[in-house]
């Protein structure tokens, strides 16, 4: 009897390994992408004997056995091999095969214990051969380090609660002990510094800000509607003051209209192959299975959408930038989770040979302004506009209508020769002190302030002026904005939860612009020195 050979797909790759293995098969994963199972730094010498961890990184499977153990090429009795799982449970060998396997999903770990070896400190190769299923027959070949831990300093921290008291104290002291600073305000928060797990490490305190509150501001969207409060926060002087006078101008005017008119986080994987014809081919193979792809990317989320996937050849990589809709959150974390069950089912189920992947080639530009997020959004676009009337220009704003146009078109003009990633004056200021306030997370600002300001002078002489973020990135549940401090002025915004990012967005860019006209108005009026010499710290 003949079989038929499998012309693609995962079978012809299983196909080939049981002709070429005597029935024995594995998937053809490359050695760079194999080896990051291996937790670095894992080795270590302990009371039970050598040991490092296996962390799962590809996609769900089940170990079901070991076949071989190599230390500094010296073969281990498999007796004297340990499996220990998270969970703690420890397994001999013997009680692992495919009847019995150790459930190994993506992300968690495996510590390999070997009895009776004692490794000194130093680089010490480790070979082992290991089965899981779908991935077969797998050869990890690695080399790790055991450093003197005693020569490597670090901050002290309690592994069982990091965030007592004690380990607190403990940090302060040694703190004052290592820098000789007295801390005195440092110490001082008004919240438990649990509350603080999962939004930052190795806690000592607060960094107390100023807080003022600019506006109120109109606010005219489909999800923001009436006027409100802005806390910002920020040690610049005349910086309130500048964004309530901005404000002002937009009541006077009836108030800033709002559009949201995008939605969409990235995660923009990488595929390496051996030549361009290659990257095309699986190119091309993933838009064929862009369903299967989708549905492996939001079976991680209740909340993650794929929207679509944006192909950029160049040399043989294949860029794609995975788009999502993330509802409140703001999404980074969820969509890099999403995009790389879904690379790794790619990696998996595609017959040709991947030589190298990253989920991330640096295409989706994370907390960088780039021109592909201008045009093709990361965040909310969204558009705040008004229009002023010369009299409110004037008697307000102090300046001609035509003076602030003239003066848009010039500076537009300095950006473009300049390189810089806004037409704007000032986008970041606003954007950097209601992010602080509110709870975002702050490097976001990088393209989040990426705006683009336009001035149409009108026949009455009135100025309509817009604003719009291509890549406004912010949230209004989970990250920071459950902290106490910035979840009270979320309240104040009546953005606190979910349900709220696209009120909080139009709000936000109603914000940046206000310090627009406000700023835009004080340079050509030449009062931005003179405002700076009577609010500012330069006085």
């Amino acid at each position: 009897m003949v079989i038929p050979t499998p012309d693609s797909g995962v079978l012809k790759r299983i196909y080939a390994n049981l002709v070429g293995s005597g029935g024995r098969f594995s998937l053809d994963i490359p050695d760079r992408i194999l080896q990051r199972l291996y937790t670095y730094g894992s080795l270590k010498d302990t009371d039970r004997g050598a040991e490092f961890e296996i962390k799962n990184r590809l996609q769900d499977a089940k170990v079901t056995g070991v076949s071989r153990v190599v230390i500094n090429r010296q073969r281990i009795d498999l007796e004297d091999v340990r499996v220990v799982t998270a969970d703690e449970k420890e397994y001999t060998l013997d009680e692992i095969d495919e009847d019995q396997p150790i459930n190994f999903p993506v992300g968690r770990t495996v510590v390999i214990v070997i009895e009776g070896v004692d490794l000194s400190t130093g680089e010490h190769e480790i070979d082992i051969d290991f089965q899981a299923d779908p991935f077969g027959e797998l050869t990890l070949e690695v080399t790790d380090t055991i450093r003197d831990e005693e020569t490597v300093g670090g901050i002290p921290r309690d592994d069982e609660d990091n965030y007592s008291e004690s380990a607190i104290a403990e940090r302060h002291e040694y703190l004052e002990e290592t820098t000789g600073v007295d801390l005195e305000h440092v110490p001082e928060n008004s919240f438990d510094p649990h509350e603080t797990e999962g939004n930052v490490e190795n806690f000592i305190g607060v960094a107390q800000m100023p807080l003022g509150v600019a506006g109120p501001v109109q606010v005219n969207g489909e999800h923001a509607d009436g006027e409100y409060p802005i806390p910002l926060a920020t040690t610049e002087g005349t910086l309130v003051a500048s964004y309530s006078r901005g404000m002002k101008a937009i009541n006077l005017s009836g108030g800033a209209k709002t559009t949201v008119v995008d939605d969409n986080m990235n995660r923009a994987p990488v595929f390496v192959f051996e030549d361009a014809r290659n990257a095309r081919d699986f190119r091309d193979w993933v838009f064929e299975h862009i369903d299967t792809i989708r549905e492996k990317a939001e079976a991680t989320s209740s909340v993650a959408e794929l929207v679509r996937i944006e192909d950029y050849m160049t040399n043989n990589h294949v860029h794609l930038r995975f788009d999502y809709t993330t509802g409140d959150a703001a999404g980074q974390n969820m969509v890099g989770k999403a995009t790389f069950a879904a690379c790794n089912w790619m990696l998996s189920e595609y017959s040709g040979y991947v030589e190298n992947f990253y989920l991330e080639g640096n295409f989706a530009t994370d907390k960088k302004a780039s021109k592909i997020n201008d045009l093709q959004t990361r965040g909310k676009r969204v558009t705040a506009e008004t229009t002023l009337s010369e009299q409110t220009m004037l008697h307000h704003l102090g300046v001609e209508p035509s003076a602030i146009h003239h003066h848009g078109q010039v500076a537009t003009l300095g950006s473009f020769f300049s390189g810089a990633n806004t037409n704007g004056a000032h986008p970041a200021n606003g954007l950097a002190s209601l992010f602080i306030a509110c709870g975002q997370d702050e490097a976001n600002v990088a393209e989040s302030s990426a705006a683009m300001v336009n001035t149409t002078l009108l026949d009455d002489n009135s100025l309509h002026v817009s604003v719009t973020i291509p890549s406004l990135i912010v949230a209004t549940y989970g990250g920071g904005t459950g902290l106490p401090t910035q979840r009270e002025c979320l309240s104040m915004l009546d953005c606190d939860g979910a349900g709220n990012v696209n009120k909080f967005a139009e709000i936000a860019a109603a914000t940046v612009l206000a310090g627009e006209l406000s700023l835009a108005s004080a340079i050509s009026a030449s009062d931005w020195v003179t405002s700076h010499d009577e609010l500012g710290r330069n006085r």
